[in-house]
């Protein structure tokens, strides 16, 4: 996730201070993730020396001064082409997980182990996800949903895999 194209989407409703910009990112964006307060500035920061947001004004208080940011219009032009712009579909085509597939094979262990223990961790994560998601709001509903689908994907690698292990040890061993 692109953390400045976040927050800048977030200032298009009005210019926000620090403070409020990760308070509505958590609740929107960070359920799993907040964001700290240092990347909060050191993003803004950044955004300011590329003219995508400007200070809107500064209020001191009993703490350090408080900038309010606003949004430019190259901010603007930034968020839309970001939104544009599809995302590369992940391949998964270096999987950590088939490398320990085929390097157990390789190295005479047990891959079945490795892909029951995957299995086993997968419907675990699985039923944290289902819990969550039958509690959540509709957004977290929705981020379940995504993360779900994947687990699902998955599993069916996992069972595919199982059941071609024969035939991949003859391969890996050529």
């Amino acid at each position: 996730m692109s953390i400045g194209h976040t927050l800048l989407g977030l200032l298009e409703s009005g210019p926000r201070h620090g403070y409020d910009l990760k308070r509505a990112f958590d609740e929107k964006f960070g359920h799993d993730r907040p964001l700290h307060y240092g990347q909060v500035y050191s993003t803004m920061s950044r955004l300011l020396k590329h003219g995508l947001v400007e200070v809107d004004g500064i209020e001191a208080g009993g703490g350090p001064e408080r900038k309010r940011y606003a949004i430019t219009d190259a901010g603007v032009t930034d968020v839309e082409r970001w939104l544009a712009t599809p995302e590369k579909p992940e391949e998964y085509l270096q999987s950590t997980l088939y490398t320990k597939v085929v390097l157990a094979l390789l190295t005479h262990r047990d891959a079945a182990d490795i892909l029951d223990t995957q299995r086993a961790e997968h419907l675990r994560s699985m039923r944290i996800l289902t819990d969550r998601k039958r509690k959540g709001d509709l957004a977290d509903q929705l981020i379940c949903d995504h993360a779900l689908f994947h687990l699902e994907a998955d599993l069916r690698w996992l069972e595919l895999t199982a059941a071609r292990l024969d035939r991949l040890r003859e391969a890996v061993a050529k």
